[in-house]
């Protein structure tokens, strides 16, 4: 079971991967970073990419259709721009926690499906001590 840092290198081995950071979203505060940052800076793309995941977390509007449970409201967002795509995916662990994985893909080199689908089996992997 990887940590953060392993976690991370693995989330770069994919096609087209620029950036990955594992974000405390209630604070903003960027738990590991490897890459480049969007923006150029690490501990802004934290804190703003938290500011969205806040966002979605929290308003009645994104929240599962039927019964609450205790997993997280949404499991991941998208974000699609002109040359890129942004994936943040909630991390579930056994304590209350606020973490999520964020990782930046070049739109021209990367597969968002297969991201999508490396970043869930990368996060439930994920060991947070």
């Amino acid at each position: 079971m990887p940590g953060i840092d392993e976690c991370l290198l693995h989330a770069m081995r994919l096609p087209g991967a620029r950036g990955a950071a594992l974000v405390d979203w209630t604070s903003g505060l960027a738990l590991g970073t490897v890459g480049d940052a969007a923006g150029d800076d690490h501990e802004t793309a934290a804190a703003e990419t938290a500011e969205l995941a806040r966002m979605a977390a929290e308003h009645p509007t994104f929240a599962p259709v039927g019964p609450a449970d205790s997993q997280a409201p949404v499991e991941d967002l998208v974000v699609t721009t002109r040359t890129c795509y942004h994936v943040l995916r909630f991390v579930e662990t056994s304590f209350d926690s606020s973490v999520l994985m964020h990782l930046w893909l070049d739109r021209a080199e990367g597969n968002l499906a297969l991201a999508r689908l490396r970043m869930r089996d990368l996060t439930e992997r994920l060991v947070l001590e």
